[in-house]
């Protein structure tokens, strides 16, 4: 009998938060090249929530993918932002229902005293922008991974 190592143990979803810029940087890469339907978005202006539901390739395991030969894969998830003051977007035609997105980041802007504006940037010239009075973030596989459908791995500048 051999001693358990790293690579034996279960996968737990993923379920972090953000109250800092640092924070956001480690939520932003995690949630890089994800997509998401148009209708998938969510802003409550009574909550101060926005919110969207992602299918996010799972960059957490690509290493481990590529090790083993398993087929890379994305999960469903859940990016919240809360205390949102409004929310404003560049490219973004909410009326075209069959409109898929693909967040290509996601930034801080620092105001004044804590606040300031986390930019939602999307492949196509798109952007969101959430005045937010504190960063405040979270990010929660809310399904089991599947694999993913174009058996790649995203591309893009590191």
């Amino acid at each position: 009998m051999s001693d358990a190592s790293f690579d034996d143990g279960r996968e737990a979803p993923l379920n972090l938060g953000a109250l800092g810029p640092d924070d956001l940087q480690v939520i932003a890469s995690l949630a890089q090249d994800a997509v998401f339907p148009v209708t998938e978005i969510s802003w409550r202006p009574s909550e101060r929530r926005f919110a969207l539901l992602l299918n996010r390739f799972r960059w957490e395991d690509k290493d481990a993918s590529e090790r083993r030969g398993r087929p890379y894969e994305r999960v469903q998830s859940v990016l919240v932002v809360d205390q949102v003051l409004s929310v404003a977007s560049q490219g973004v035609d909410r009326k075209e229902r069959d409109l898929i997105l693909s967040l290509l980041s996601l930034s801080f802007e620092p105001g004044t005293d804590g606040d300031g504006h986390i930019v939602l940037t999307l492949a196509g010239d798109g952007a969101i922008r959430l005045a937010v009075e504190a960063i405040e973030v979270t990010l929660r596989d809310v399904t089991r991974p599947y694999q993913a459908p174009s058996g790649r791995a995203p591309q893009h500048e590191t």
